[in-house]
């Protein structure tokens, strides 16, 4: 009896824990987005929040630090810079996380900033994730061998709300910036 009591135990612990962990996944538009806080590489701490006062916010998840630098991360990023222009004429905050076990994460950001960034556009701001506090709150988490965080895109509007998001469950399949600015338009 006890242990079918312990097993019983274990598997409505786990029951919970599935479920509660898929309540917390930020996967789709309509709901809120949790806050937190970020240390852009400039040492400024900010949050979602305050960006979000100054516009619409574009959060890219990126994969980070797997144990390299991602090419297709690199690509994303230099194709949104190059649309820096369009995101700025729609008031758009862009943020981007670079997720990662906390030893040497900055560094590798660093290594990352030298292959994309040309001018780094102002409503651009480039933070890292530290050990998945973020990626883990938005239940993002790849926890695979030598994975870090799902690429995502979230387009949240001034209210908080999510209004567009996407989530790649591969290395692939990633948003384009032509999506994301006519989900920036459809906020209007």
């Amino acid at each position: 009896m006890i242990k079918f009591t312990q097993s019983l135990l274990t598997f409505a612990f786990t029951f919970v824990t599935i479920s509660a962990n898929a309540a917390d996944r930020i996967d789709k538009a309509g709901l809120k987005a949790p806050d937190f806080l970020v240390k852009p590489l400039d040492g400024k701490t900010t949050s979602l929040a305050k960006l979000n006062s100054k516009g619409p916010v574009v959060m890219l998840m990126l994969r980070g630090w797997p144990g390299y630098q991602c090419p297709l991360c690199s690509r994303q990023v230099g194709s949104f810079i190059s649309a820096a222009d369009e995101f700025a004429k729609r008031g758009a905050q862009l943020l981007l996380i670079y997720p990662g076990p906390g030893a040497k994460l900055d560094q590798h950001a660093k290594d990352f900033l030298k292959r994309v960034r040309g001018d780094w556009p102002d409503n651009f701001t480039f933070a890292t994730d530290p050990d998945y506090e973020i990626t883990n709150r938005y239940g993002i988490r790849w926890r695979a061998r030598r994975e870090t965080a799902y690429p995502a895109t979230y387009v949240i509007d001034k209210q908080g709300i999510v209004r567009f998001a996407k989530v790649s469950r591969t290395h692939g399949g990633r948003s384009n910036t032509r999506e994301v600015l006519a989900a920036l338009d459809a906020l209007e």
